[in-house]
C-alpha cells in the first residue's frame, strides 16, 4: 500500500550521547546497559511533555512536539534528569546527552519524519556542548517571552549541509546556570562571548532604573551587530539584576569571556554613567569610561553612550583576543587562532610580516573555506602586497586577491567588515566606484558602530570625490575612539581632503596627528611634503621628503599617482604639484 505523505509545522528535538563511541570502546556491555536504562527514563519524560518519539537508533533520540515551548521544556528537563542520574556515576562512565531543538516544516509518512525542521535540529545537536541544549533562532523567538529560562546568543553558525547560516542560542537555566554538566566546564566558543550586565542604579529612582535598563538593552542590540563575538541574550544577563556578583562568577555561570558592567548616578538635572569592560577569566579591567549628560535630552544621551561603548568594545575585545591567543595558544592551528595571529600583520608596512599574515590566513581558509572574514582579510593582504610592489607570493597576487575578495562577498551577506574591506578592493584594484560605494553604504547600514567600517567609509568617499562625506566619516571614527589602532588612516584621509580644498595649514594639522599615531605611514608624508611646499616652507618639505624617501625608496610622482585611485584626477593635483615643488621626480 502506498504511503500518504503530509507536511506540518512542528518542533523537533534531537539528542545523542557525547563521546559514545569512546565509551563503547572502553566498556561495551556496561555502556549499552546504562544507555538502555537512561533511554527508558528519558522517553517517559519526553512523552510526559507531549513529545512523540519518531526515531530511536543507537544512542540517538528524535522526538516531535506540537508545541515549541514544550519541546524546550522537555530538553531542559531531560538534561536535569540526566544530571541527577549521573550524580553518583564515575566521570569517565557518565553518558551525557547533547540536545538540539528546532522549529520548522516536517514531512511525515506512516513512521518517519523528514525535512529541514529535523535536519537543523540534528546539526544543532552535533555542535552542542555535552549536557547543553542548543536551539535555533526560530525557537528562541517563539519561546523567549514564554519561559523562565535564559538564552545565550552564540551568533550565526554554518551548519553542515544546511544552505544558510543558523542563529544559535544556548539555553541557560536557573540563576545564570547553564544546562551543561559542571564537569565539562564553561563553553570556550570559537568566537569570544560577551555578557552585558544590568547597570546599577545608584539612586533608587524608578525613572532612572528605566533609563539604565534602556541603555543596557541598546548596548546589547548594538554589540549583537558585530561578527567577531557573540552576545548573551538579555534574558540571561538580567537574572543578575540587583545582585552583587563577581564578574568571574558570571563568566563561569554564563560561559562568557568578557563582561560589560556599569552604573547610573543622578545629581540634580544631570546623569553620570560609568562603564567598564572586564576579562571574566582574570577580573582584569580592559577599558573604563564615564559619561555625563543632562536629563532634558536623555534619549540623545542614551544614543551617545550606546555608540561610544559599542565602538570601543569591539577593538578592545579583538586586541584582547589577539594577546590571549599569543599567550595561551601560540602554536594553535585552529582557524580562529590563525586569523587572530594574522590580524596585526595583514596590512603591515613590511613585506615579511605581510607574507606571514597571508600564509596564516590561507591556512585558516583551508579549514573554513567559506568564512567571509578570513577570505576578505587574505584577499586584502594579497592586494596590499601587490600595491606595495613586493615580490609576488603566487603567480599573480592581484588576481588571487580579487578572487578571494569576490568569494568573501559571495558569503558576506550583512557582514559589515567584509563588505567594507571588499569595497576598498573594488575601488583600489578594479576602479569600480559605483559598486564600491554601494558596498560601503551596505556596511554602514549593517553596523554603524564599527570603527573599521567608519574608517573605510571615509576613505571610500575620499576616492570617489565626496570630500565633505570623507571628512565627516573620518572625524566620526576619531571621535568614537581617538586612540584607536589604525588612527593614521582617518587622520591622513582628513589631511588629504584638506589638500583637495587647498587648506594647507589645516592639512598639516591632521598630518602631524597622523605621524604621531604612526610614524611609518607613507601616505602621510605625501601631505607633509606637499602642504609645506605649497606654503613655501621648503626646509620643512625637504626634511619630510628625506623620511618619505627612506620609507619609500625611489618614490616618484608616477608611483604616488598610481597608488591613488581617485575617480576625479583633479583630487590628487594639489598633492602631486606640492611633491613636484619639493623636488620629487616624475619617473
Amino acid at each position: 500500500m502506498e504511503h500518504v505523505l503530509s507536511r506540518r509545522l512542528a518542533a523537533v528535538l534531537c539528542a545523542d550521547v557525547a563521546g559514545y563511541s569512546a565509551l563503547i570502546g572502553a566498556d561495551e556491555s556496561g555502556t549499552v546497559a546504562a544507555l538502555k536504562g537512561h533511554q527508558t527514563a528519558v522517553l517517559q519524560l519526553l512523552q510526559r511533555h507531549g513529545g512523540r518519539v519518531v526515531d530511536l537508533a543507537g544512542d540517538g533520540i528524535v522526538a516531535e512536539f506540537s508545541s515549541t515551548v514544550s519541546a524546550v521544556e522537555a530538553a531542559v528537563a531531560m538534561q536535569a534528569l540526566m544530571a541527577e542520574r549521573n550524580a553518583d556515576v564515575p566521570a569517565n562512565k557518565r553518558l551525557i546527552f547533547r540536545v538540539g531543538v528546532n522549529q520548522g516544516d516536517v514531512v511525515h509518512d506512516d513512521s518517519h519524519i523528514y525535512g529541514d525542521g529535523i535536519n537543523v535540529a540534528a546539526r544543532l545537536q552535533q555542535i552542542g556542548e555535552p549536557g547543553g541544549v542548543y536551539v535555533s533562532g526560530k525557537v528562541f523567538e517563539e519561546v523567549r517571552d514564554r519561559m523562565k529560562t535564559g538564552f545565550r546568543d552564540l551568533g550565526e553558525r554554518e551548519l553542515k549541509n544546511i544552505a544558510r547560516p543558523v542563529r544559535v542560542f544556548e539555553v541557560v537555566t536557573g540563576v545564570g546556570r547553564s544546562t551543561r554538566s559542571p564537569e565539562f566546564g564553561p563553553v570556550t566558543p570559537r568566537r569570544p562571548t560577551v555578557a552585558v550586565l544590568p547597570f546599577d542604579n545608584m539612586g533608587g529612582d524608578s525613572e532612572q532604573e528605566y533609563f539604565a535598563d534602556g541603555v543596557v538593552e541598546d548596548i546589547i542590540t548594538a554589540l549583537s551587530r558585530f561578527r567577531d563575538f557573540a552576545v548573551v541574550a538579555r534574558n540571561s544577563s538580567f537574572v543578575y539584576k540587583g545582585r552583587a556578583v563577581d564578574v568571574r562568577q558570571v563568566g563561569r555561570e554564563l560561559g562568557v569571556r568578557y563582561v560589560l558592567e556599569g552604573s547610573v548616578r543622578r545629581a540634580r538635572d544631570r546623569l553620570r554613567i560609568t562603564a567598564q569592560l572586564v576579562d571574566a577569566m582574570t577580573g582584569a579591567h580592559l577599558w573604563a569610561d564615564k559619561f555625563d549628560g543632562k536629563l532634558d535630552d536623555v534619549f540623545e544621551f542614551q544614543d551617545q553612550i550606546t555608540l561610544k561603548v559599542a565602538s570601543v568594545a569591539e577593538p578592545t575585545i579583538r586586541w584582547a583576543e589577539i594577546e590571549r591567543s599569543r599567550r595561551e595558544r601560540p602554536d594553535s592551528v585552529e582557524a580562529y587562532d590563525l586569523y587572530l595571529r594574522a590580524l596585526p600583520m595583514h596590512l603591515s608596512q613590511t613585506r615579511d610580516a605581510n607574507a606571514e599574515a597571508i600564509a596564516l590566513l590561507l591556512k585558516a581558509i583551508e579549514l573554513e573555506p567559506n568564512n567571509p572574514t578570513f577570505l576578505v582579510y587574505a584577499g586584502n593582504a594579497m592586494l596590499h602586497r601587490s600595491t606595495m610592489g613586493w615580490p609576488a607570493i603566487g603567480t599573480d597576487d592581484t588576481a588571487h586577491g580579487i578572487e578571494l575578495v569576490e568569494r568573501a562577498l559571495a558569503n558576506a551577506r550583512d557582514d559589515a567588515v567584509a563588505l567594507s574591506l571588499s569595497s576598498m578592493m573594488l575601488i583600489h584594484n578594479l576602479r569600480d566606484y559605483d559598486r564600491g560605494l554601494m558596498l560601503t553604504q551596505r556596511a554602514v547600514e549593517a553596523n554603524p558602530n564599527n570603527l573599521t567600517v567608519m574608517i573605510f567609509a571615509g576613505i571610500t568617499h575620499l576616492h570617489i570625490g565626496n570630500v565633505d562625506d570623507a571628512i565627516a566619516f573620518s572625524e566620526h571614527a576619531i571621535r568614537l575612539s581617538p586612540s584607536l589602532d589604525g588612527a593614521h588612516w582617518p587622520l591622513t584621509a582628513i589631511s588629504h581632503a584638506q589638500m583637495i580644498k587647498e587648506n594647507y595649514e589645516e592639512a598639516l594639522v591632521w598630518a602631524k596627528r597622523s605621524v604621531s599615531a604612526n610614524p611609518s605611514f607613507v601616505c602621510t608624508y605625501w601631505m607633509l611634503v606637499a602642504a609645506n611646499a605649497h606654503l613655501g616652507r621648503m626646509d620643512e618639505a625637504k626634511r619630510h621628503l628625506l623620511t618619505l624617501r627612506r620609507l619609500s625608496p625611489g618614490v616618484t610622482i608616477a608611483q604616488v599617482w598610481a597608488a591613488q585611485p581617485q575617480k576625479d584626477a583633479s583630487r590628487t593635483k594639489a598633492i602631486l604639484d606640492g611633491l613636484r615643488l619639493a623636488g620629487v621626480a616624475e619617473q
